[in-house]
């Protein structure tokens, strides 16, 4: 198995990541993602809301990642930062990418009350304030910041249509494409309640360095536009259906 590639199939898929040079997969002690039961997370009122400010001109390219789709945005300086919630400082924004399934009733990562969505959008960003890099805050417990946010299949999103726009152009894995002055936030809902707990990339190298804020309230993506990201791309299940519950404390804002 050390020769191949991660994915997300029936032979180099989550099941068999720890066999792949990956054994934080089986053996660590923060793996994402987690099923979220909402009677069982803890109320916290000293929580703070989230603070987004985002340059929609620090956006740099998209991209076919092979197992995602991918926004990149220059984080050379505080351009694009999360604060507030469980945070302690400034957290730059360094990509955003999506996780999708076949059909609509799987593509999360999380899962809330037993329910999946059809996708889920991960917003990365790093601690600037402590780190020096992306490559050291990766390493680091509190190293990265990653907002979720559910994509349930409805009426079709009008903020996601410049990205289902670049898909054409990104078919091939490793493919690349100029991407200006998209603002972020316009993929949010308009309530930001979170839950959030200490977790891991969903992906390898699966490090235990996320504080989770994972967004209540999810957005819509229309069935036009779900069925480009899975008919435009070889990705067609690209979430991490391996569930994990090691007793993290979720708590709630």
């Amino acid at each position: 198995m050390s020769g191949c590639s991660w994915g997300y199939g029936p032979k180099n898929g989550p099941d068999h990541w720890h066999e792949m040079g990956f054994p934080i997969a089986k053996e660590g002690a923060r793996q994402s993602p987690i099923e979220i039961k909402s009677q069982e997370a803890k109320y916290d009122c000293n929580l703070k809301p989230l603070n987004l400010s985002y340059d929609p001109a620090s956006t740099k390219s998209i991209s076919n990642t092979g197992v995602s789709i991918q926004v990149d945005f220059d984080d050379c300086s505080d351009r694009s930062v999360l604060t507030g919630g469980p945070l302690c400082g400034k957290y730059r924004l360094r990509q955003f990418h999506f996780h999708w399934g076949a059909c609509d009733g799987h593509g999360s990562e999380h899962v809330i009350d037993g329910k999946n969505f059809a996708g889920e959008l991960h917003l990365v960003h790093w601690n600037a304030e402590k780190y020096s890099c992306f490559g050291d805050a990766v390493k680091a417990p509190d190293g990265l910041a990653v907002i979720a946010v559910f994509l349930k299949v409805c009426d079709s999103n009008p903020a996601l249509q410049k990205i289902v726009c670049s898909l054409e152009c990104l078919k091939s894995k490793d493919s690349k494409s100029e991407f200006k002055d998209f603002s972020p936030c316009s993929l949010l809902p308009s309530c930001l309640q979170y839950y959030t707990y200490l977790g891991s990339l969903t992906t390898p190298p699966l490090c235990e360095s996320v504080i989770w804020l994972v967004l209540k309230e999810p957005v819509t993506i229309g069935a036009d536009q779900i069925a480009k990201f899975r008919v435009d791309n070889q990705a067609h299940n690209t979430f991490k259906h391996k569930l994990i519950k090691l007793g993290h404390p979720d708590w709630s804002n």
